[in-house]
């Protein structure tokens, strides 16, 4: 059935094919450019339409859309499947559920606490010092969702100090998921490091970090400094005065919010040290990796198999050391969200490969050349790409092996990894989300016309420079 409906699909666009017999004894068309041209736009609005099914059906249904999407590849035009990213997703199994671990045993509450002592400490140089806590928290634990603890804090030392809490707010919202790409244990960077291996073009994670990690920093300090006087003063601003004549609003905005009344218990701050041991070792063995032993190929194991099995022992470790319940780690906000992330790149990696491994001729001979004058045009791609996907390690499954196909080098396209999130261009992303509810003085805000919101030109500023920073350091050190 579904053979037949790739012979319709065929009919339809007048294709006239002619057929030679193949060893298997079935009859093979042989396709024209014309008839090339036409199988690759119908594949492609397949594979964009699946893209976008699941991004409104949000969750795991990106994942078993693109499932789908590889059934009807394979099945009903006759593609051969690429390999599933199975490294990957167990890298990204064995990152998430020791981060999972952390959060239960308390760690990142130790975290979040230390943070609001040093903003605390220097509340006139929140918008500085919030965005860049915010950056390495993530950066710490592998995930943006750490944020949501930091944001009423951040809120709350802005409005005490009298600075428009817009100005660290939305910056603090887009540095925690800018710090994702210079994060060793994030899913995105951990992505990169199983395909470029995978590729044949290994990277080390010292090779990711040296690049994400000073570009990231450098974007979120030119975004701070745009944001340092963004808006008016809040007695200066005539809507927030306004709002002060109601006495909720006014009553409201006496609460205090703080952490640090919070308990941390000895156990948590061990999780912590623990977990940081855990990406030391990770780091110091991929600085030397004649500390590995030796794999069948007689070489030293390799970082992907490194990453996992560190992490799931040091995960042990936390678990042991803290003593908490299996079923709680299994629970945690963070486990979710790390398995959602799983499952949509299984699918979205696998459709996106499969699809490009198909047509990769086609691509080369029609886009290579474009790419290869004009390599910032793949930034541009990746970017709007990363708009609608809300995932910066499902954005790269895409368009990583597109930039391959395409001819581009491992280290270019390292270059390029920053412009993987897009996604504060619509302001509906939790943290987003987050950060305007958090604020209670509403100076962060989407706007009347729905992009003039208080994340777009932080976002942009901070990308944008990322993005050339880290293509440069790219070019220049790999």
């Amino acid at each position: 059935m579904l053979q037949s409906i790739s012979q319709l699909a065929l009919s339809m666009l007048s294709i006239q094919t002619e057929t030679v017999r193949g060893p298997d004894g079935f009859a093979n068309p042989i396709l024209n450019v014309e008839d090339v041209m036409a199988m690759f736009w119908i594949q492609f609005i397949l594979v964009l339409g699946a893209v976008l099914i699941g991004i409104r059906r949000g969750g795991v249904a990106l994942g078993m859309i693109g499932g789908l999407g590889v059934s009807l590849l394979v099945l009903g035009f006759r593609s051969s499947p690429s390999e599933p990213p199975i490294a990957v997703m167990l890298i990204i199994l064995a990152v998430v559920t020791a981060s999972a671990t952390l959060q239960v045993a308390g760690g990142l509450d130790y975290l979040v606490q230390l943070t609001e002592r040093m903003l605390r400490a220097n509340p006139k140089y929140v918008t500085i010092l919030a965005p860049l806590s915010t950056f390495f928290l993530t950066v710490c634990v592998g995930t943006g969702h750490a944020v949501y603890a930091l944001l009423p804090v951040i809120s709350d030392v802005a409005l005490k100090t009298g600075i428009r809490p817009e100005r660290p707010m939305a910056i603090s919202s887009v540095a925690s998921q800018m710090g994702i790409t210079a994060s060793p244990v994030a899913a995105a960077v951990t992505f990169f490091l199983g395909f470029a291996a995978k590729a044949g073009h290994p990277v080390t994670l010292i090779d990711i970090i040296m690049v994400t990690m000073p570009a990231g920093v450098i974007g979120v300090l030119a975004a701070a400094a745009w944001s340092f006087n963004r808006g008016k003063d809040l007695d200066k601003d005539p809507e927030y005065q306004e709002r002060l004549k109601d006495p909720d609003f006014k009553k409201a905005l006496d609460a205090d919010v703080t952490t640090l009344d919070k308990k941390i218990s000895t156990s948590a701050k061990i999780s912590v040290l623990l977990f940081f041991t855990g990406v030391g070792s990770i780091i110091l063995l991929a600085s030397c990796p004649e500390l590995l032993p030796l794999g069948l190929d007689k070489k030293p194991v390799a970082m992907t198999t490194v990453v996992q099995f560190v992490m799931l022992a040091f995960g042990a470790f936390i678990m042991f050391s803290s003593n908490v319940k299996a079923k709680d780690i299994a629970h945690s906000s963070v486990f979710i969200a790390g398995m959602i992330a799983v499952v949509s790149i299984f699918g979205i990696a696998w459709m996106s490969d499969t699809f490009i491994t198909a047509n990769k001729k086609f691509l080369v001979d029609n886009i290579g050349i474009m790419v290869k004058i004009a390599p910032w045009s793949f930034a541009i791609a990746t970017f709007c790409i990363s708009a609608f996907v809300k995932s910066q390690a499902a954005t790269l499954a895409i368009t990583l092996p597109l930039g391959l196909a395409l001819g581009l080098p491992i280290p270019l396209l390292l270059g390029l990894m920053p412009a993987s999130y897009a996604y504060f261009f619509f302001a509906f992303y939790p943290s987003d989300l987050a950060a305007i509810n958090m604020d209670r003085t509403g100076t962060t805000r989407i706007g009347k016309y729905l992009l003039n919101h208080s994340f777009m030109i932080p976002g942009f500023i901070g990308v944008g420079v990322s993005t050339v920073v880290a293509y440069t350091i790219s070019m220049v050190l790999l």
